[in-house]
């Protein structure tokens, strides 16, 4: 089959489209022949060897779309020509993967392939973040960083699905803005422009955000604190600046208010059965139009590098897709 390998760890670069074997499966696992896959940043951290193996060649990716040819002896949920979107067990950016049945979720007839691809670690991300960490009740003020993004993008959206009263968006730059805004952002941040602690004070009349959602880091962190209500949650899924925030123990009691973490990679690996409720959500949000997931860029397969590329320069606005069949 026709795929992407990483030989090495290094710029994009080092993504090659070369011919790799059909994945073998397991007898709890299924085939899939991909026809899209989404590039998520997590792919830019496997590629330049943050948190790796050393084991080479392996192919990247962490989600795709796609028809079941193949199933295990131990499948029960699956048959052959199924549609699903996967979290596959050894990458996605090839013509076929091979995936868990657990980390595989029915696609209904209403909902695109590519959307399901797109869709799939933002929209579980922002709704594992949201509703159960978060716990949001209805009328709260959600903060999100990064609203221009897959991420943001998606979490903007279903925090006004879950019931969310006020949404606040910040983005690097100007151009941003119109992406957060599309999502259904009600306010929208530029935080080269303006000090996000300051504007969501006065948007917020004083209060602060109930929930603020961190994938930056490093001082984003402390400030977000400093704009969160009593009784707040930060949540922090990943560190995008590359330094970590500090959180004092200080700014915790008095106020109630919590700071919580969260890993969809770490769920997958450990805890992949609480993916099974949060599949039937967001399928649903899918088929009745209530979330849509902006596809901002498409590539295809063999121009992974080039995806990468945009990605890494911040400059991508919604989902990036590869167009594999």
């Amino acid at each position: 089959m026709k795929a992407i390998a990483v030989t090495q760890y290094g710029n994009p670069d080092v993504l090659t489209y070369t011919e790799m074997e059909i994945p073998k499966i397991k007898q709890d696992q299924v085939l899939i022949k991909v026809e899209k896959a989404s590039v998520n940043f997590a792919d830019v951290k496997a590629r330049i060897g943050q948190g790796g193996t050393g084991l080479f060649p392996f192919i990247p990716g962490l989600d795709a779309a796609g028809v079941v040819v193949e199933i295990g002896s131990e499948i029960t949920n699956f048959n052959i020509g199924d549609r699903v979107t996967a979290f596959p067990s050894e990458g996605s950016y090839g013509e076929y993967a091979a995936a868990d049945e657990n980390l595989t979720f029915a696609v209904p007839e209403e909902v695109e392939l590519d959307i399901a691809a797109a869709s799939l670690t933002v929209s579980f991300l922002s709704y594992k973040l949201l509703a159960d960490i978060g716990g949001i009740q209805n009328g709260e003020t959600v903060l999100v960083h990064s609203a221009a993004g897959g991420v943001g993008t998606t979490a903007v959206q279903m925090a006004k699905i879950l019931g969310a009263g006020l949404v606040i968006g910040t983005v690097g730059s100007e151009m941003k803005v119109p992406a957060a805004l599309e999502a259904g952002s009600d306010h929208v941040i530029v935080y080269e422009q303006n000090d996000f602690i300051e504007k969501v004070a006065e948007i917020t009349g004083g209060k602060g955000a109930d929930i603020i959602l961190d994938s930056l880091a490093g001082s984003i962190t402390q400030k977000s604190f400093r704009c969160l209500a009593d009784y707040g949650r930060l949540i922090q899924f990943g560190n995008s600046s590359g330094e970590p925030g500090i959180i004092k123990s200080n700014d915790l009691h008095k106020s109630c208010r919590s700071a919580l973490g969260y890993s969809l990679g770490t769920t997958r690996k450990k805890r992949p059965e609480s993916l099974r409720e949060t599949a039937q959500k967001v399928m649903q949000f899918l088929k009745e139009k209530k979330l849509n997931i902006r596809i901002g860029h498409r590539f295809p397969l063999e121009e992974a590098a080039e995806a990468h590329k945009l990605i890494e320069s911040r400059m991508s606005t919604g989902k990036i897709l590869l167009d594999i069949r």
